[in-house]
Parts: structure tokens; C-alpha cells; sequence
């Protein structure tokens, strides 16, 4: 399996126009951080896991010429906003594009691209083919995928462990269910968003302890605020265990 992170940043915190903090001002390349996303090659199988704002600007980056699926992990808007870009893919691949996801994301993908389910379809819109999903393993291509449930506040969200990667992203609570779910996993991803306790996402040191608690082999944190830090900084503070994912990081399992 190749893994490649498209995204590991986050609107949470957005900095204004003309910020100085040391990371907006920072010259490193690990430090440009568009929205969280991830692409998975499973032998043939190409997927994505959240398509957000960026998902245009990532997919060309990467040149990925070939995508089977879309998995949703929820519907809120830096998740799901580039969903319309699949449009590209339906042409290359003159079909439509699977989108898997829980009844409430599927509602949400209605309201926000209405324009795709309309009776009278505008030619050249893109083509979803919704498909639900619950707690139960499912499959794509005969790779099985399994949903990891854990909660954003008060939001149920989905996670994916595919083999021996797991992927968790917008979660400050992961009941024991899932702990189970998570048991010899390789690879975890998981949100940190920021050193401050935080509503909805895992801090710094929260997502530490999830992640000591698993016990991956490796575990990288994505979903990272501009608060957290620079990337050079933070990684001293680091097991060498866990580490921070940045855009473009490719990774095989």
C-alpha cells in the first residue's frame, strides 16, 4: 500500500491576511499546509479519503490520473467543499464516481451539490454514485475497509483502517469500541490540532496519549492549526515513534 498524505492542515484557526506568527512566515515546505486529505494505492485500487477545498490543487499536484472512490469521514465543509472536482475523473473515466459515506454525510452532499442530483441534469456536472455506510466493514475492489466511529464534539465521524493503516481525523473522543477496532494496527493518522484543549479536535498532548494507547509503530498527526507550531519545532518534542505528516509525504506499507 502507498500512502500519500494531500493534505494535513486545517481551516481551524486560520491566521488573518498579513499574520507573523513563525509559521505563516516560515520557509519550509512542511510548514504549507493545505486541507487534510489522503490517497491510498491498494495494488490497483486508487482512493481518497475526504475531498476538501484543496482537493483540485492536491490531486494535480500528485498526478493522480486514476481514482476508484471517495470516502467521506463527515460533512462538514473543509471536508467534502471539493467533491465537485470528481467531475475531472468522471470524464477520464467515462463513469460515475463512487462516494461512500454515513446517511448524514450523504444528506449534506444533496444540499451542497443539489445541482448533481437534479431530475434534469446541466451536461457536464459531476456524476455521484452515493453509497452508505455504517460500522460494518465494507469493501472496494476486494480491498476491505473498515469504519473506525469516534466523535467531533458531539458529531459522529468516521475513520478508515485499510490493513494495517488507520486514519482518524476530527475526533476528541475514541469510545473503546474503536480502541478494539484500532488493536495491531502499523500506522495510525490522527488530528492534533493545537497545543490548547480544544472543543472538538485532539490536542498536542491528547493525541499523544491516543497515540501511546494504540501503541502503532508509527503514528503521524495531521489536522495541525498554525497554533501548534512550527513543523522543525514541534518534531524535537516528539517520541520517535510519532511524528508530524506534512503535505506531499509519501509513505509504504
Amino acid at each position: 500500500m502507498k500512502v500519500t498524505f494531500l493534505g494535513t492542515g486545517t481551516s481551524q484557526g486560520v491566521p488573518v491576511i498579513g499574520c507573523d506568527c513563525q509559521v505563516c512566515q516560515s520557509l519550509d515546505y512542511r510548514d504549507k499546509r493545505l486541507r487534510s486529505s489522503v490517497h491510498l494505492l491498494i495494488n490497483e485500487t486508487s482512493l481518497v479519503i475526504d475531498t476538501g477545498p484543496d482537493f483540485r490543487q492536491q490531486m494535480l499536484r500528485e498526478r493522480i490520473q486514476k481514482l476508484d472512490a471517495v470516502l467521506v469521514t463527515h460533512q462538514h465543509k473543509d471536508h467534502i467543499a471539493g467533491l465537485d472536482d470528481v467531475r475531472a475523473y468522471n470524464y477520464l473515466q467515462q463513469k460515475d464516481m463512487p462516494v461512500y459515506g454515513t446517511r448524514a454525510v450523504h444528506k449534506q452532499l444533496q444540499a451542497e451539490f443539489h445541482y448533481a442530483f437534479d431530475e434534469h441534469k446541466y451536461p457536464g456536472i459531476p456524476q455521484l454514485d452515493l453509497i452508505e455506510i455504517g460500522d460494518q466493514a465494507f469493501t472496494i475492489n476486494h480491498v476491505t475497509i473498515n469504519p473506525l466511529p469516534v466523535l467531533h464534539y458531539n458529531l459522529p465521524v468516521m475513520g478508515f483502517r485499510i490493513e494495517d493503516f488507520s486514519y482518524i481525523t476530527d475526533a476528541n473522543h475514541i469510545p473503546e469500541s474503536t480502541f478494539e477496532k484500532l488493536r495491531g494496527t502499523k500506522v495510525l493518522v490522527l488530528n492534533a490540532l493545537q497545543r490548547e484543549k480544544h472543543l472538538s479536535h485532539f490536542n498536542l498532548s491528547e493525541a499523544l496519549e491516543i497515540a501511546s494507547k494504540v501503541g502503532a509503530g508509527q503514528t503521524y498527526f495531521i489536522h495541525i492549526s498554525h497554533k501548534l507550531g512550527t513543523h522543525k519545532s514541534i518534531e524535537k518534542e516528539l517520541p520517535v515513534s510519532v511524528a508530524l505528516a506534512y503535505d506531499g509525504l509519501t509513505i509504504e506499507l
